[in-house]
């Protein structure tokens, strides 16, 4: 899979878990050409908020779900809880492959940076040196890195699996100190940055 959907609902505050009891029915719902990868609650950052990745075949099928909840009342049975909802669609790095579902984290940072309007191709050259040397120094592996291709600002995300908070702290700290991350170009290219660390659902593929 290369396209995905990242869903994000905020929603009003002691609802997260009730909310999540839904999901996991609804998102258990076959949808032609469509795959949940992930579905996270949000821990450290903006609160009260979840997270749903869904992976899709092609451009038709996550056209066709986006018609389909669009169009649908309460399509994912949350609305009594919602404040929110924001999505965004995305596409994988070129030269990535996501990790296997499983259990990688269970605390999962998730990394959103907007970029000036032509900063999408150095940030790409710039992992593509970057990213293999830091995996094969057991720095942390990422689970994987899309570029957005919906209307709003260029951007990229990323998200991050650790075993403990502890682990992303140290991670973080010799990679900048090795020279390891962030790649090469990659600064010039920001213009914002946001991150939240999120905890996986029981019922989500990545754990």
């Amino acid at each position: 899979m290369r396209l995905y959907e990242l869903i994000t609902f905020t929603l009003r505050v002691r609802t997260p878990a009730a909310a999540l009891a839904r999901l996991e029915s609804t998102l258990a719902e076959a949808m032609p050409g469509c795959t949940l990868v992930g579905c996270w609650s949000s821990e450290i950052g903006p609160l009260n908020q979840v997270a749903v990745l869904r992976g899709f075949t092609d451009e038709t099928a996550r056209q066709a779900e986006r018609e389909r909840y669009l169009l649908a009342r309460d399509a994912f049975g949350i609305e009594a809880f919602m404040l929110d909802m924001k999505v965004e669609n995305y596409s994988l790095f070129p030269f990535l492959e996501p990790l296997a579902p499983g259990a990688h984290g269970p605390f999962y940072e998730l990394r959103e940076y907007n970029l000036v309007p032509s900063g999408l191709t150095p940030t790409l050259e710039g992992w593509k040196k970057a990213v293999g040397p830091r995996t094969a120094a057991s720095y942390s592996q990422v689970y994987a890195a899309f570029y957005a291709t919906d209307g709003r600002t260029p951007r990229y995300l990323h998200i991050w699996p650790y075993a403990t908070l502890e682990q992303r702290l140290d991670v973080r700290t010799r990679a900048v100190e090795d020279g390891v991350w962030p790649p090469e170009n990659s600064g010039p290219q920001l213009r914002e940055m946001h991150s939240t660390v999120y905890l996986p659902a029981k019922f989500s593929p990545l754990q």
